[in-house]
């Protein structure tokens, strides 16, 4: 008996791991063909159309990114040229932005972009207002908001938001204290301190990913 109860406890573990990975690929493709950026709402939608609806069956947003990453490699392979002109666009935006100690964030960093995905920044100055008058200078009309930020596990507060376009590409501005420099805020994807990258780090993406191309084509 005892061997018995293993064996289905086995049996129920497998069949949740592939009950996992199917919502995992179906959420991914859900994102990367409709545009969603909810983590939270694509796994739903993925098990609602799956039929699956026990909660241990539910991927983490981690293993959604790397299913909707390997989507794209296979089925979207035309986006790594947008990639590549967003990851140029967004060094452009590091430099115009120099001031305030800028970092990349989000899709356009960390690779799973797409056609609708906007250039995201993080912004630091102890200024609130800094960000809003240097727009004002250089003439760019600009949407005000603000966004929740996760600093660490016990802080999050809402920051203020600035949003044009560019080089036709949405520009995405989060303003945050220069104290964030020091710790990147929590990722919305799996709670970790966030990817960031400086102008100088972006460069190096860029020239390590003209090699690997270089390389595939050789």
């Amino acid at each position: 008996m005892p061997h018995a109860r293993q064996h289905a406890h086995q049996h129920a573990l497998t069949r949740t791991r592939e009950r996992r990975h199917r919502l995992a690929n179906e959420a991914a493709r859900l994102m990367a063909e409709s545009g969603m950026r909810d983590y939270h709402q694509a796994k739903l939608k993925a098990a609602e159309r799956l039929g699956i609806h026990d909660d241990a069956s539910l991927p983490r947003n981690s293993e959604i990114e790397d299913a909707l990453r390997e989507y794209q490699r296979l089925f979207q392979r035309d986006g790594a040229e947008g990639l590549r002109l967003r990851r140029e666009a967004a060094l452009r935006a590091l430099e115009f932005f120099a001031a305030f100690e800028p970092r990349l964030v989000g899709p356009v960093l960390d690779g799973t972009a797409d056609a609708r995905s906007p250039v995201a920044l993080h912004l630091h100055s102890d200024d609130p207002d800094a960000v809003a008058r240097f727009l004002e200078q250089h003439h760019i009309p600009a949407e005000s908001r603000s966004r929740r930020i996760r600093l660490d596990r016990e802080r999050n507060d809402d920051y203020p938001v600035w949003l044009f376009s560019a080089e036709d590409l949405a520009i995405d501005l989060t303003v945050l204290p220069g104290t964030v420099l020091r710790q990147a805020p929590l990722s919305g994807v799996d709670e970790r301190p966030m990817r960031r990258a400086s102008a100088v780090q972006l460069r190096e993406l860029l020239a390590e990913a003209e090699i690997a191309e270089f390389e595939r084509d050789a």
